[in-house]
């Protein structure tokens, strides 16, 4: 599968305002939009991005992690250097709990289940990531089928690890790739207004004191 695909090359961020969904002297939460990179891209024209708005306002603002492109969600940007790197060993360790919302081609059956699946990356296509048995890192998700749509099922997915692109491949895996994933859907799974991707909840230890803390993000499909 080629890389070339228009929709995954053209960049027009979205306008409007940070979304804030918490605020202290550690942690700054914010609801990233879809279609706006986490960090630059190379070359000027993809230099906008969520970590370039966050900073306007908040200039000591530290990166802790990133979602793709076309996923929105919660995400998490450290104040101090001492909370990038507490919150950078959470997710080293996976203490932190991570929930996604996603809208998924045809029917998924059973209700839960996990995929454990390791992936790595496709050199030749890069970004895209795909299943190898022989090379991969450990890469597991659990699901839960929240409703069934006429053509397409809505599930929360839970990932126990975070790989690149995850969550894309392991639902294509499935056969049940993410509506209008524009590296991985094909034919009538492609044709949605947005990747139906969105981190609605992000758990993680306060950097002062450790105290368990939940962040969510309501998903806009």
């Amino acid at each position: 599968m080629s890389s070339a695909n228009p929709k995954s090359t053209e960049y027009a961020p979205p306008d409007g305002p940070l979304t804030i969904l918490h605020d202290d002297h550690e942690l700054l939460v914010v609801d990233k939009p879809e279609g706006l990179l986490s960090v630059p891209g190379k070359g000027e024209h993809l230099a906008d991005c969520l970590l370039s708005r966050v900073q306007a306002v908040f200039p000591e603002a530290l990166l802790v992690h990133r979602l793709d492109r076309d996923t929105s969600g919660v995400m998490v940007f450290a104040r101090t250097p001492h909370a990038q790197r507490h919150l950078g060993l959470q997710f080293e360790k996976r203490q932190t709990r991570k929930t996604y919302v996603a809208r998924i081609w045809g029917r998924l059956e059973p209700r839960t289940g996990t995929v454990d699946l390791p992936l790595i990356v496709d050199w030749p296509n890069r970004p895209l990531q795909m299943v190898c048995h022989e090379t991969g890192k450990e890469a597991v998700t659990d699901w839960r089928v929240q409703r069934y749509e006429e053509t397409a099922t809505r599930v929360k997915l839970m990932p126990r690890t975070g790989r690149s692109h995850q969550l894309r491949v392991h639902m294509l895996a499935l056969g049940h790739p993410i509506l209008g994933d524009p590296f991985y859907a094909e034919g009538p799974a492609l044709d949605a207004p947005r990747m139906m991707l969105h981190a609605e909840e992000l758990k993680v230890h306060h950097p002062d004191g450790g105290r368990m803390m939940s962040f969510r993000a309501k998903a806009g499909f």
